[in-house]
């Protein structure tokens, strides 16, 4: 009986899959960037952000478990000694996935996954552009709040004819 997979796999058997994997990222960590499928792409993604946080590390013991993916010695030493440490300060978001146009042959969708080059800039967040933001909407409830006001007035107009039509009505019987 054929082992039961849960979801598609990649080359049809989770051992062909963990092959193309391991093969996309060593290619992903030697040429920093690659073109693959979307599908093969998003796969990849968290196998080379987690190999990284290894890298990061740097000890012998990520080392070797980063050598069972990666089984290229060159590559892992280009992981290790330069790309690492670019990341040291960043904490997770390694790679980058653009959508690019289908391949010509099959028409199947394609994306560029790419290593993060770019310096983390540290997010500032000024406090009085949020504060600036929800003050207008007070203005918009104070707005509507007199158009509420004017509801109940309009109600009572309506409430009188139906009460002069009801006091006529009562003439008519009389």
């Amino acid at each position: 009986m054929p082992k039961p997979t849960k979801g598609a796999r990649l080359g049809g058997s989770p051992a062909h899959e963990r092959l193309i994997l391991a093969n996309l990222a060593t290619q992903l960590f030697q040429h920093g960037r690659i073109r693959t499928t979307e599908a093969k792409a998003k796969r990849l993604r968290p196998l080379a952000e987690k190999l990284i946080t290894k890298a990061k590390k740097g000890d012998i013991h990520n080392r070797r478990q980063v050598l069972t993916v990666v089984r290229d010695k060159s590559v892992l030493h280009h992981l290790f000694t330069e790309i690492a440490p670019t990341f040291a300060e960043r904490p997770g978001g390694y790679t980058r996935i653009t959508k690019i146009g289908p391949r010509k042959g099959d028409n199947a969708p394609m994306a560029v996954i790419e290593l993060v080059t770019e310096q983390l800039s540290p997010v500032t967040v000024s406090r009085t552009t949020p504060a600036a933001a929800p003050a207008p909407e007070p203005k918009a409830e104070e707005a509507e709040a007199p158009a509420t006001d004017a509801t109940p007035e309009s109600a009572e107009a309506t409430s009188e004819p139906e009460t002069a039509e009801a006091d006529g009505a009562k003439k008519d019987e009389a």
